[in-house]
């Protein structure tokens, strides 16, 4: 990974999408909500790699040096000549893996080379589309120049859900997108990252926003790349209001829809805990 001695044992997971797919929300979300110092628009940053610690944080450019920065002078990092910005935070998700927040990869006014440079460091990637606009053909371009073996190991996810206002809608573009996407993802999965975000305690909240299935299959895919909670046996922690599971989770693999009902996989267990 890095030439610094600042390697993590943990995977790394990119955030990616075109601009404006919630992956800011995203990332909050799976930081904690206000975790995350970055207060700019993607746009106007190199890619972000989040990582557990304490330490200062530090912008790596093309030849692997390091500048350290402060959250203040973000906006001062040169996007052409840095590779990415590293920062460390108290997080429960960086126990699991490290996360690389992309720069939208659709702005005209930044060379692909932008998030490409790091990308390399990731292995496996959250893909985030708008659903009401979901998997355009730009998309798809993209995707289809990342490497097979990271394919394997990412998950698409249809944003602002929520957006789509009837069952009969919500089930049209879910066939339309698996099928396009057959085989291009480990899963497929729908959420409104602002309920989820909003549901505190309330556990059937939380699950009726989509994102118990999504962080329940975010963790098995950590837990498959051998991190450190891994190996150390420690317990997959749970929604404080979760039920106890009465058998081992299943990965969920991709939405199934029935008819203009949707149904999926609901294993019972996620890391998520809310934000004091």
């Amino acid at each position: 990974m890095l030439a610094d001695n600042n390697k993590t044992k943990r995977p790394v997971m990119a955030l990616m999408g075109e601009f404006s797919a919630g992956k800011s929300t995203l990332a909050n979300m799976l930081l904690g909500e206000g975790r995350s110092p970055v207060k700019v628009t993607a746009t106007q940053l190199p890619p972000v790699w989040f990582s557990l610690g304490d330490g200062d944080a530090y912008a790596v450019d093309l030849q692997g040096e390091h500048t350290p920065v402060t959250m203040d002078d973000l906006e001062t990092v040169s996007v052409a000549d840095t590779s990415h910005i590293r920062i460390f935070l108290q997080s429960e998700i960086l126990e699991i893996m490290d996360i690389i927040d992309m720069p939208g990869n659709s702005d005209p006014n930044m060379s692909p080379e932008v998030w490409q440079r790091a990308l390399h460091h990731a292995d496996g990637v959250i893909w985030c589309t708008h659903a009401t606009q979901a998997w355009r053909q730009s998309e798809a371009a993209v995707w289809d120049d990342l490497p097979p073996e990271l394919q394997e190991n990412s998950l698409l996810l249809l944003t602002r859900f929520d957006k789509i206002l009837n069952d009969s809608d919500r089930a049209r573009v879910l066939r339309r997108v698996n099928a396009e996407t057959d085989g291009l993802f480990r899963g497929v999965y729908p959420v409104s990252l602002t309920q989820a975000m909003n549901a505190g305690d309330d556990f059937d909240a939380w699950k009726a926003s989509g994102a118990e299935e999504f962080t329940q299959a975010l963790l098995e895919i950590a837990l498959g790349a051998g991190t450190e909670a891994e190996s150390a046996n420690e317990p997959i922690p749970l929604h404080p209001n979760a039920p106890a599971p009465s058998e081992p989770a299943v990965m969920p693999r991709r939405v199934a829809v029935q008819s203009d009902e949707v149904t999926t996989n609901r294993p019972d267990r996620d890391f998520r805990r809310p934000v004091a």
